[in-house]
């Protein structure tokens, strides 16, 4: 079956997964989307834009083995702002909790960050249905650029999904409380 959208001469299919509106995000609070803190103020045509916490991790080493866990170090943002440097990974979260029913939630960087050389995420911007927590940032920078805590760093964004699926119930990453560094090391055990 196909259905017109509102621009002429587009049609898709309606089990076509789309992304939905900031409506639609604002209308799904409290059901099958959940953001803590919420502010309107945040949201968007089609995303809801997320903040950075002032806390982040750096690894202890610059040489990194997937196969072992790779301990890291918290640091803390300061009120005037924190530098960061090139050829450095800084592992951040946002402030705000997140979950997901029923939609799938994607992360992307915002424009404006991304003009400044920023980089919000490396891989990792795809998250799953069910998914319950905080967002991890895997961020680097092109040039030395100060960062700042509470900017609005990123944006999350949802798609409907189609079909039956099993939603993200027990990953390493579901109910976490923070910045969580890389869990790969798991994988191996599990081998």
């Amino acid at each position: 079956m196909h259905a017109r959208s509102a621009a002429a001469g587009i049609y898709f299919e309606k089990s076509d997964p789309m992304v939905l509106s900031g409506r639609q995000i604002a209308n799904n609070l409290g059901d099958k989307i959940t953001i803590e803190p919420y502010s309107p103020a945040q949201l968007n045509p089609n995303s809801y834009n997320l903040r950075l916490h002032s806390e982040l991790r750096v690894y202890d080493r610059m040489e990194l083995d997937m196969r072992v866990e790779n301990t890291s170090t918290p640091l803390s943002i300061p009120p005037d702002g924190l530098l960061l440097e090139p050829q450095r990974l800084y592992l951040g979260r946002t402030v705000e909790y997140t979950t997901t029913d029923g939609f799938v939630p994607m992360l992307e960087g915002r424009s404006s960050i991304g003009r400044l050389g920023l980089c919000v995420h490396i891989t990792a911007g795809f998250g799953d249905v069910g998914f319950h927590g905080y967002w991890t940032l895997e961020m680097f920078c092109v040039q030395p650029i100060r960062i700042y805590a509470g900017v609005e760093i990123c944006q999350v964004f949802y798609h409907t999904i189609d079909g039956d699926f099993e939603p993200y119930s027990s990953g390493k990453y579901q109910n976490n409380a923070g910045i969580q560094h890389s869990m790969l090391f798991k994988d191996f055990e599990r081998s």
